[in-house]
């Protein structure tokens, strides 16, 4: 018995005497890393994506992954020209993204609000069919029945334009009924006026 207790000792002795291995630090850290570890200490913020309330401009966090079994996606109108369907049937989750960013198309003209946001909720079948219809879960505050009407058939439309998805069997199994949240965000006019304060301060 004393022998026992004197192993168990002598174990826990070295165990705590061996160097542990030190959390990655945030730079190598990638979103939602469970081996990355949050400390009151830390110079940085620890975060997926980090918006200031000192930045001049708006800040549209980019998410590098999911939470639950919700997927979520941001499309940013100042993008547009960026965004290309694939073209072969979609397998991943980034051809799918891919795919529901390019059918995106805001209002435009006098029908257009700068800085107008909106999220709905919706999901597909396996054969890539619409599963319902999308549910409005977020606009701006403040923004007029007008306005969400303009941007809710904007909506419409582009999920209409996207449906059905052509996925492949692997990728219709893994979205069927799986919950997918897209945020609309209109920040075309945003990211002018960024790009020309840049502008300016370039030159003085």
């Amino acid at each position: 018995m004393q022998r026992t207790i004197y192993g168990l000792a002598l174990l826990g002795l070295a165990l705590m005497l061996t160097p542990m291995s030190a959390a990655p630090a945030h730079a190598s850290c990638r979103p939602f890393d469970t081996h990355c570890v949050p400390s009151v200490f830390d110079r940085r913020p620890f975060a997926p994506s980090v918006c200031s309330p000192f930045q001049r401009f708006p800040c549209v966090p980019q998410y590098g992954g999911t939470l639950g079994e919700d997927l979520l996606l941001t499309i940013q109108s100042s993008k547009l020209a960026e965004y290309a369907k694939p073209d072969h049937d979609l397998d991943t989750i980034g051809d799918l993204f891919a795919a529901l960013r390019s059918c995106w198309q805001p209002p435009d003209g006098d029908h257009a609000a700068m800085g107008m946001q909106m999220t709905v909720r919706l999901s597909f079948k396996r054969d890539g069919e619409l599963f319902g219809q999308p549910r409005l879960t977020y606009a701006t505050p403040g923004s007029s029945t007008e306005t969400r009407k303009t941007y809710r058939d904007a909506i419409d439309a582009a999920v209409a334009r996207c449906a059905p998805l052509t996925v492949t069997k692997g990728l219709g199994g893994a979205i069927a009924g799986r919950p997918i949240n897209i945020r609309y965000v209109d920040d075309r006019g945003e990211q002018q006026g960024a790009a020309q304060q840049g502008q300016h301060n370039d030159q003085h």
